[in-house]
């Protein structure tokens, strides 16, 4: 089993950065990606960033394209979210996942099979 925690969610600004992280840890595997989703109060789960294990390709939602950075460092099985210019819609729960195996589209939720538990972000006008 994999367990994955997220960590970086707080209160900000509007205009403000936010870094989240999430840390893989469990029996021994070998992730194909890592993706980041999101649920708003009110909303339904969306996709918001997806990377490659191997290759370290990122896919985006076109709400966030240019704003959000997704990286992982594979020796400590940690992804990570730079989130700028952060806007009130931003506020969401945050979720990371973790597929090991490989999907044609990382931006379907069920193409993940372990999930963390989220954290908060909430983004202040």
């Amino acid at each position: 089993q994999v367990f994955l925690v997220e960590f970086g969610g707080g209160l900000v600004q509007a205009g403000g950065s936010l870094r989240l992280s999430c840390a893989a840890s469990g029996r021994t595997f070998s992730p194909t990606a890592m993706g980041w989703f999101r649920r708003a109060p009110g909303k339904d789960r969306e996709f918001v960033a997806a990377i490659g294990w191997s290759g370290g390709s990122t896919d985006y939602a076109d709400s966030v394209k240019g704003r959000f950075i997704m990286s992982r460092d594979n020796a400590k099985n940690t992804a990570y979210l730079q989130m700028n210019s952060l806007k009130p819609e931003d506020t969401a729960v945050y979720f990371c996942a973790l597929s090991v195996y490989y999907h044609r589209n990382f931006r379907d939720a069920t193409a993940f099979g372990s999930w963390g538990k989220g954290t908060q972000v909430t983004v202040s006008s």
